[in-house]
């Protein structure tokens, strides 16, 4: 059941984050096109649960608003940016996306989701990483 069929579950919400973070990481690594990498992903992995609008919305919304959200988390990073885990960036592009673009989520959700990413994904320690630098940036948002 997608999210056309009945309401959104978080564990739906959860899914797609979880798709569109391995989606992003594959845009970042090979530069294709947010539509060819979603196509792929609707046939190639086990989709059954996921809010696809929600895994659609963000991989898209990433994608075409890299350069500003980019600005966004760059100030708050101890290196620089083209330094950064491809990981870690993907983890942090779409945190910050939903932070900026999907107010209606709050921001603790938004940023453990980015936490429990990192954990799953992610290099050791980059959970406590990912957690400062979003941190950082809703603190930015706020003011």
């Amino acid at each position: 059941m997608d999210a056309t069929e009945g309401s959104v579950t978080p564990a739906m919400r959860h899914k797609a984050r979880h798709f569109a973070l391995q989606a992003i990481y594959q845009w970042q690594l090979t530069g294709e096109s947010p539509t060819e990498i979603e196509k792929q992903f609707l046939e190639d992995q086990p989709i059954k649960g996921t809010d696809l609008e929600y895994f659609h919305d963000i991989l898209c919304g990433v994608v075409n608003n890299a350069r500003e959200v980019d600005e966004i988390f760059a100030p708050h990073l101890s290196r620089p940016l083209d330094g950064l885990d491809q990981v870690d960036k993907a983890i942090l592009r779409l945190g910050t996306f939903e932070l900026l673009y999907r107010q209606e989520v709050p921001y603790r959700v938004v940023i453990n989701e980015s936490i429990i990413l990192a954990k799953e994904f992610a290099e050791q320690d980059s959970h406590k990483f990912v957690n400062g630098v979003l941190d950082k940036v809703v603190k930015g948002i706020k003011k």
